[in-house]
């Protein structure tokens, strides 16, 4: 398989260390955690939080505003011209396979990782939790809600919900990802079929998303600020009270998440003949950004720019793939926790799992990322898994009070394997460019 996309020269010259974005992220996170250990000893300012709480909590939220901002047009202009720029790759429809396959194939592995922590850890994972946070969460994953979110509603798949707080009535607006990424790929199919006489719709897609890139830059460069306000705003806001009583199972996740971090996917790469310490050091700045912003969509481009620039795959593939797997492949979200979680949730209640309940959480796994896609994440996700086994729902309220602190790494362990695929699948086909991957260049700096 040939590509005729040529990758552009690495540069050789490495930065400074404090001018390295990922140095930036890792400042960012720690000045942000000791802010907001200060404010946590502050305390509240009588019923309202103290103004170092408040400011970290706008500031964060901001942040993660501006990075949804601009998924929507992402997605589709991303999606749409690679759709389209796949036309200059031979053998397209097998690369799409492919990667479709493998995502199942490390998400395979994954939930096994998150089985086999749970049944170790099963004989301390509940101890010490009370039922009093047992409570059903607001939205609950289905596959009847999944088949049903396949077909749009409206052009950019936007949603609206009502919420009802006394007499007062509020709006909030929001987007379906799984739904906008329909729109996108059947406007990238079209645009392939019509040939020449798209060209010019291909052609303006492609400026827009250059466009939308380069804004996105513009909010990425804050993310040490943005991040650092949020690792503030969880150590303020969860600090560590929640981690007494849950304690073993936090623990018991990471070990999983490592285990895949620094096992699975080191395996799959050594069986393919790359360097595992290259692969983690050109992925790095999307790594540390995806840990602290909890959004795999919202470091989407970053991750692209990574396994492109980075790790040498095409960019005629890393276009559909990295947009792809940001939707769907989430192997810390839709794998590792809800195996986990559900021999949690089990075990508190008293329900024996059987080696059918075991075969059920693996498919669930392997096949349930989409079914979530664009919705609420690990939580829709962790809903889908215990009512396919029929555990009770109410079991996802005593694992809410550590959701924010937990799903910082299962961010970062997604984006990992967002890029590992792409560059997997570049190296079966033939298309990953060595000489970039082998590199001693770093693609540090995320401009796009």
């Amino acid at each position: 398989m040939s590509s005729t996309q040529t990758q552009p020269a690495p540069s050789t010259t490495r930065p400074h260390l404090l001018a390295r974005f990922s140095t930036q992220i890792v400042l960012g996170l720690v000045v942000g955690a000791l802010l907001g250990w200060a404010a946590f000893v502050m305390g509240p300012d009588g019923e309202q939080p103290n103004w170092l709480t408040a400011t970290l909590s706008q500031i964060g939220t901001s942040y993660v505003g501006l990075l949804k901002l601009l998924v929507v047009p992402l997605i589709l202009t991303a999606v749409i011209s690679s759709i389209a720029r796949l036309r200059e790759v031979t053998n397209a429809a097998r690369l799409a396979v492919s990667t479709l396959v493998w995502f199942a194939i490390t998400a395979f592995a994954s939930v096994l990782i998150g089985l086999l922590v749970g049944l170790v850890s099963s004989p301390w994972l509940t101890a010490g939790v009370s039922g009093d946070a047992a409570a059903e969460p607001s939205r609950v994953g289905s596959w009847t809600a999944f088949l049903t979110g396949l077909i749009p509603t409206n052009f950019l798949g936007l949603e609206v919900n009502l919420k009802t707080v006394g007499d007062a009535v509020s709006a909030t607006v929001g987007f379906n990802a799984l739904q906008v990424l329909v729109v996108a790929i059947a406007l990238g199919i079209a645009a392939l079929k019509v040939g020449k006489p798209a060209d010019t719709f291909v052609a303006f897609t492609e400026s827009a998303l250059a466009v939308v890139q380069k804004v996105l830059w513009w909010v990425i460069r804050l993310a040490p600020i943005g991040t650092g306000a949020l690792i503030g705003n969880a150590v303020v806001s969860y600090g560590w009270r929640s981690l007494a009583s849950l304690g073993v199972f936090v623990v018991a996740l990471h070990v999983g998440l490592l285990l895949v971090w620094l096992v699975v996917y080191p395996v799959i790469l050594r069986i393919h003949g790359l360097g595992v310490t290259q692969f983690y050091r050109k992925i790095w700045p999307a790594i540390t950004l995806g840990f602290a912003t909890r959004s795999s969509m919202g470091v989407m481009p970053v991750t692209e720019r990574v396994t492109e620039r980075g790790l040498g795959v095409p960019r005629s593939y890393a276009a559909f793939a990295v947009p792809l797997g940001a939707t769907t492949k989430m192997d810390g979200c839709a794998a590792v926790y809800p195996a986990l979680a559900s021999i949690f949730v089990a075990q508190f209640y008293g329900v024996e799992l059987t080696i059918t309940h075991y075969l059920l959480i693996v498919a669930v796994s392997v096949l349930g990322s989409a079914a979530t896609a664009g919705t609420t994440g690990a939580t829709v996700m962790l809903t889908l898994t215990l009512s396919t086994l029929g555990l009770p729902l109410e079991g996802v309220g005593l694992l809410i009070a550590v959701d924010s602190i937990i799903d910082m790494s299962r961010t970062a362990l997604n984006v990992t394997g967002q890029a590992l695929v792409p560059a997997v699948v570049a190296t079966r086909h033939g298309i990953l460019d060595r000489e970039v991957y082998d590199s001693a260049a770093d693609p540090d700096d995320p401009e796009v």
